[in-house]
Formats: C-alpha cells, sequence, structure tokens
C-alpha cells in the first residue's frame, strides 16, 4: 500500500465509474453509485484529494489513506474513519 498520488487517479478523469464505500468489515455502507469523474484535485489545505463530478459535487479522500490499485479499481483505506473507498472503471461496450 502507498499514499495518494494525484499522477495515480487523474486515469479515471473522463470515465465511467462506480464509486463504493466500504467499512471495516467489507460491507457496503450505501450502493455503489454510478458516476463520470470531470476533474481530481487536491483540496484547498491538501488534507484530501477530491474527485469531482461536476463543478460542484465532489467525493473527498483523505490523503493519508492508504492506497491499492489495478488498471481497473483504485481503493483507499482511511483508518481513522475505517473506511475503504473504490473506483472502480466500467467496462463500456
Amino acid at each position: 500500500m502507498e499514499l495518494i498520488k494525484l499522477t495515480d487517479v487523474e486515469q479515471f478523469t473522463g470515465a465511467p465509474v462506480d464509486i463504493i464505500i466500504q467499512d471495516e468489515q467489507g460491507s457496503d455502507q450505501a450502493a455503489a453509485v454510478r458516476k463520470t469523474i470531470k476533474t481530481v484535485q487536491f483540496c484547498p489545505d491538501h488534507t484530501h484529494i477530491r474527485f469531482y463530478f461536476d463543478h460542484f459535487y465532489f467525493l473527498a479522500v483523505p490523503l493519508t489513506s492508504k492506497v491499492n490499485q489495478s488498471d481497473e479499481v483504485w481503493s483507499a483505506y482511511d483508518a481513522d474513519s475505517g473506511l475503504t473507498y473504490k473506483i472502480k472503471k466500467i467496462q463500456v461496450f
């Protein structure tokens, strides 16, 4: 696991993805949400990375989260909250 890098998540920009948030037991906190990520950037105080879905709405993930990633899935575990944030690319045919 490594810390969050902006360059690692920019690959999801413009792609349809499923956003999944899970608790420590791995159960879904809410249903997966299908979105398109418009842009990714750091928050003003550089404590979180923001995945913007439009010019206003975003998902913020703490920069201290531990990251696992592949070509199709990026996940970040935040030990403080016990939550895992997953971004999974959707195959479009």
